[in-house]
This record gives structure tokens, sequence and C-alpha cells, in this order.
């Protein structure tokens, strides 16, 4: 079995203090050893999470943050799979754990997605993320991509433009009680029906902002966790993963995140539950229609429109879904998304979230889900609280 004794994210925000990703993935480390009531020594691997050297300017990054968080000597990786990269990272140290190579792994994720490259470098990189011979040389942009895929699923479920307001609505009044968000907002109808057109129906207000920050985990196994973690902490007990062809039009289904539902099932399966045991969920919205493509695709509702319309997904509803806010409302320092997305699941879980946002409700499962692409490269995680058979 495996613990998350330590959890910690940074504020996701644009730094303007003159502080760089060396720095914040620090903190979040330190942040994180300090709830496992470990000290940097007992740490036996490090895994890094870093989308794109370009936003670094680091080729090996792990080895850097391991000399400034006292971890020379200590086994180093950096793992990237585009938007995923975090939760793919997750699955590493998991991995590290169960096949016995380690018994305490800090996961680390971290990106200056917002401060490194100005808006056009980034569109033009994120261009590249895709299939370079068949998209990237196009000049399609992420967005056009991801309206593209919109399209096809709105129009097999009856979605339209006010629910893409609704999820984006929902994700910043979350975001609103995360102290650490990037974009806490209450929007109006008039701020919408104004907001410009990004890549139709996508406007701005519907797309997530680019972000810096780091997120970290401290994993265990049970029996090297400090004793007074191994009771209290929740545990990893799914993790799944899975790829779809890049180019949307080589797809069986446009609209559909089958590679995420693949993901999905393997993840339940290692967990022994169904969906229908997930309490909450941390989704990848980096548009507001991925946030129900992915509801979908992970069997939280057979239909996902009409449950976000009868609020199920809401703060107070049966399964909350992005309750930190979602990179919509949180924040996307791309390399820290899925990392940070495991460690709100993780306190959430064990109580210990923002006040304004912890369920009072006893919880069980929860589920953190990252891709990259267009649904390309998925990776999804099951959390259980602990205290649990």
């Amino acid at each position: 079995m495996v613990l998350v004794i330590g959890a910690a994210l940074t504020p996701f925000n644009r730094r303007r203090d003159g502080s760089g990703f060396r720095d914040w993935a620090a903190q979040a480390f330190s942040d994180a050893l300090r709830m496992a009531g470990l000290e940097p020594g007992d740490i036996d691997a490090l895994i890094v999470s870093s989308e794109s050297d370009f936003f670094t300017l680091q080729l090996n990054p792990a080895s850097v943050i391991a000399q400034d968080i006292g971890l020379c000597g200590a086994e180093t990786l950096r793992v990237e799979g585009g938007g995923g990269s975090g939760q793919y990272a997750v699955h590493v140290g998991v991995e590290r754990i169960l096949s016995g190579r380690a018994q305490r792994v800090a996961v680390l994720g971290v990106d200056p997605s917002a401060s490194a490259l100005d808006g056009d470098s980034i569109r033009e990189l994120y261009g590249y993320s895709f299939d370079f011979w068949t998209d990237g040389l196009s000049g399609i942009t992420a967005t056009g991509l991801y309206a593209l895929s919109w399209q096809a699923f709105a129009a097999e479920y009856g979605a339209a433009g006010t629910d893409l307001d609704r999820v984006a609505t929902k994700n910043r009044c979350n975001a609103c009680e995360n102290p650490g968000a990037h974009l806490p907002r209450k929007h109006t109808a008039e701020e919408f029906e104004a907001s410009p057109v990004i890549a139709s129906p996508y406007k701005r207000l519907h797309c997530s902002p680019l972000s810096d920050g780091a997120a970290a985990l401290i994993l265990s196994a049970r029996e090297a966790a400090p004793a007074v973690r191994q009771t209290h902490a929740p545990a990893i007990t799914g993790i799944g993963a899975a790829s779809d062809l890049p180019g949307l039009g080589h797809r069986k289904s446009l609209g559909r995140f089958e590679a995420k539902s693949l993901a999905a099932k393997r993840a339940y399966e290692m967990a022994g539950i169904s969906a229908s045991a997930i309490d909450l969920a941390e989704v990848y919205d980096a548009y507001a229609g991925a946030e129900l493509q992915a509801i979908a695709a992970l069997g939280l509702s057979a239909d996902p429109v009409a449950a976000l319309r009868d609020g199920r997904f809401d703060a107070d509803g049966a399964c909350p879904i992005n309750l930190s806010g979602g990179l919509i409302g949180q924040g996307a320092p791309v390399g820290a998304t899925g990392v940070g997305q495991a460690a709100t699941c993780a306190l959430l879980l064990e109580g210990r979230y923002h006040k304004g946002l912890q369920p009072e409700r006893p919880l069980g499962h929860a589920l953190a889900d990252t891709h990259g692409g267009v649904g390309t490269s998925c990776a999804v995680t099951v959390l259980r609280a602990g205290g649990q058979a």
C-alpha cells in the first residue's frame, strides 16, 4: 500500500517577486516534508514533473532540484507527458514503492508556465505538443483543437454555451475560497457575453490561465511511514494510464476522451471500486468543456450536462468537481498540475483542506485526472481516505 503522508502546493499565479521555479519547488517540498514528519535524508527517490525545457531552461531539472533540497544521493528522475506530466510522475512514485525499489518517495511538480515565455511563443510551443507534422506546422492552436472536440461532444450531449459558463463560474467561485488560486472570480452573465471569442465557442473566460507554481507529495510504504501517519494518511489505491491517436481527425470519436475512459477503467480495477464510489474529483479543465468531457469519460455521470445543471458537481453537490477551482480557477503551472490535483485530493480526504471548501460529510474515495494533448495521454489516480480497510 502507498500512503500520501505529505502534500503541499505553493500559490498558483504569475510570479512577479523575483523568485524562480527552484524556489517554489523547495518551498513545496519543505511543506510536504514537514507534514510527513520526515527529514530529507529519509527520502529514497525524487520524481520531478516538468513539462517543457523551454519553461525552466533546464534539461535535467531533477538533479538541480535534488541539490537545492538536500537529496543528493537519492535516485532522481524527470517525467514528462505534456499536460499529464504531473499525474504520470505520481504514478512513477507509486510504482517505485510497489516494486520495492524505494520506501519513501518525493514527487515534485513545477513549471514557470506564466513567466518564462511570451504568449505568442507559448501558443506556438503548445501547437508542437500535438502531432508536429499534421497539426504543429499548420499553425492550429490548442484552443482550436479543444473547440473542435467540444463541438462534437456538445452535439452528442445537447450542451450549450451557457454550460461552458456554468463550469467556469463554478470553478472560479470555488477558487474564491482557495487562498492560493490564480483566478478567484464571481462572474456575471454580462461578463461572459462580453468575453472575446478565442476559438468558437470558447471565449477567454472559458480558458484556464498559464500559471507559475509547484506542488509536492511525500509517498511512503505503510511500514516506512511515521507511526502517527500510518493510520490517518490517505492511500493511493489505483493508478491507470492510456493513450489515444494524437490527431483528432484520426479518432473514432472527436468528442469522446476514450483514452481517459480506459485509464479510469484500469485505475478503478486496481482500486477494486467502480466510478460510483468516487466522492469528489479534481479533473483536467484546461477549457470549460474539457471538464464535462472528462466527467463523461471517467464514468462519473452518464449525462454530465444534465448533472451540471442540477448542481451535482457544485461544492455542496453529491460529487464535487474541482473544489480547488481546477485549472480554470486555481491555475495551471503545467508540471505542477497533476501533482497538485493528487495533493488536493489527499488533503480533502484527510480533512486538511481550506475551510470554505472542505466537505463536512465523511469522504471515502477521490479521483485525480490529468491529460496531455486533447485527451491523448491520460492518467488517472484513485485515492482512499485513511483508516479504511
